[in-house]
């Protein structure tokens, strides 16, 4: 199936550029749009094959970079974002936009919402949360430091006390590249990502009653797929995540490398092309699933 990609810049409600590629399949209306929200710190870039594949699906789909990431990086700050300022409400008001674009581009289609890790924990705050028909969640849950895998949870304490205030005042930024951390974030995204993990309600705890009925008001339905070999994500971080979001129909799905005939998926597995008839199918029955239960309803 012919497809192609277009680039877009769409303005942000403060009307900051956000860079978006929309993935279409050329003769024939989509029977859907699909937002793919990224992970903290992951170019829209590393979507791109599923993009594709879920575009040859009939789907209209759209990826973005949030402010000061990937392709949304003002060229003015170059390599650097010492002085760039950003937070995790700036970064939920990019992700707005960019659904509001998807809206305007195909109206009268639903619209879906695949997001991955950071990607699923923000659409609760978004402005037009009444307007998303589904989401599926990827390998996202609660970021409280208890909540981390083992592994992870061994040197979260020093992460966040010992590294993260220092090295963020001292450069103005975060720089997770040169430290083969999550990579470069700007100050106010990481030392606001520092509260939540932090809390242990995460985002709901942190920002307090504001943010908490935001996510309370969600009414579209949530899948959340848990990958059993996570490397950053336990089951109990993804409930906690998944409960933030208390009055939508919600539920997790347990998702094993076996079940894809695989040795590893990890917390960026999924979106590998090798998944394309396993997992990736799974995500799109999951986007059928939910037509197909608003129809009945």
């Amino acid at each position: 199936m012919n497809q192609h990609v277009t680039l877009h810049q769409v303005e942000s409600a403060d009307g900051t550029a956000i860079a978006v590629r929309a993935y279409e399949s050329q003769g024939g209306g989509a029977k859907g749009s699909v937002v793919i929200g990224g992970a903290m710190g992951v170019k829209q870039a590393f979507y791109a094959p599923f993009a594709h594949w879920l575009a040859g699906q009939g789907y209209r789909v759209f990826s973005f970079d949030y402010r000061g990431m990937g392709d949304s990086r003002p060229a003015a700050h170059g390599r650097s974002l010492r002085g760039f300022d950003a937070d995790l409400f700036q970064w939920a008001a990019d992700f707005d936009a960019v659904i509001g674009h998807a809206l305007q581009a195909a109206p009268g289609v639903p619209l879906y919402v695949v997001g991955h890790s950071l990607g699923a924990q923000l659409p609760g705050m978004l402005a037009h949360r009444d307007r998303i028909d589904g989401l599926v969640s990827v390998a996202a849950g609660s970021g409280y430091w208890r909540d981390n895998a083992p592994s992870l949870k061994r040197v979260a304490l020093y992460f966040w006390y010992v590294l993260v205030p220092p090295v963020t005042a001292l450069f103005g930024y975060f720089p997770g590249k040169r430290l083969r951390k999550v990579g470069d974030l700007p100050r106010g995204v990481m030392l606001q990502w520092r509260r939540w993990c932090l809390n242990p309600r995460y985002h709901v705890g942190a920002e307090g009653a504001a943010v908490r009925q935001q996510f309370e008001a969600v009414r579209f339905p949530m899948v959340a797929l848990s990958i059993t070999d996570d490397e950053l994500m336990t089951e109990r971080g993804t409930q906690v995540l998944v409960d933030c979001y208390a009055n939508a129909p919600r539920r997790i799905e347990r998702v094993a490398p076996a079940d894809a005939s695989a040795r590893r998926i990890g917390h960026f597995g999924l979106f590998r092309d090798q998944f394309q008839s396993t997992l990736w199918a799974r995500v799109a029955a999951l986007l059928q699933g939910f037509h197909m239960n608003k129809e009945i309803a």
